[in-house]
């Protein structure tokens, strides 16, 4: 799960304003982004001002939701880069010649397909139902072992 907590930093960097985790949630998934976008998207976010106390409105762009997830997404393929040094290498030779299948919510972020690929040198795609391909996957693999033990 890609985290909402540097989204908050937007909001403190610009305007000294605190907005809820929702909000923050809401502005990785309508404009969230971690790889340079041709277009630039806008969101208004509501918040509270720390320092006068009173509600304020700012207006995020999608360049600042990629520069607060910079870290996230930068631990995120690094990870893959280690996982990858520690693979068999028949198994990383198959993961280079098939490329790397994205899942979950966070594999919804805009960008992070092409921030793999680019970080990585291996095709990325995403799931074509990334939030339940790993519980479907997982359903078909019980059904496989029972039916194993049945023969």
């Amino acid at each position: 799960m890609i985290s909402t907590k540097p989204l908050f930093v937007i909001c403190v960097r610009n305007t000294i304003c605190s907005s809820s985790e929702r909000t923050a949630e809401d502005l990785k998934i309508k404009i969230g982004s971690c790889y340079k976008r041709a277009e630039v998207d806008y969101m208004d976010v509501r918040g509270r001002n720390l320092v006068t106390g009173l509600p304020k409105t700012v207006k995020v762009s999608s360049e600042e939701t990629e520069e607060a997830l910079r870290e996230t997404t930068a631990q995120i393929v690094e990870t893959i880069h280690s996982v990858l040094e520690k693979t068999p290498p028949e198994l990383a030779a198959d993961i280079a010649d098939r490329g790397i299948v994205l899942t979950g919510g966070g594999s919804l972020l805009r960008g992070l397909e092409d921030l793999i690929s680019a970080k990585t040198g291996i095709n990325t795609m995403t799931a074509e139902d990334p939030m339940t391909a790993v519980a479907i996957g997982t359903g078909k693999y019980v059904e496989f072992l029972a039916g194993y033990r049945d023969n």
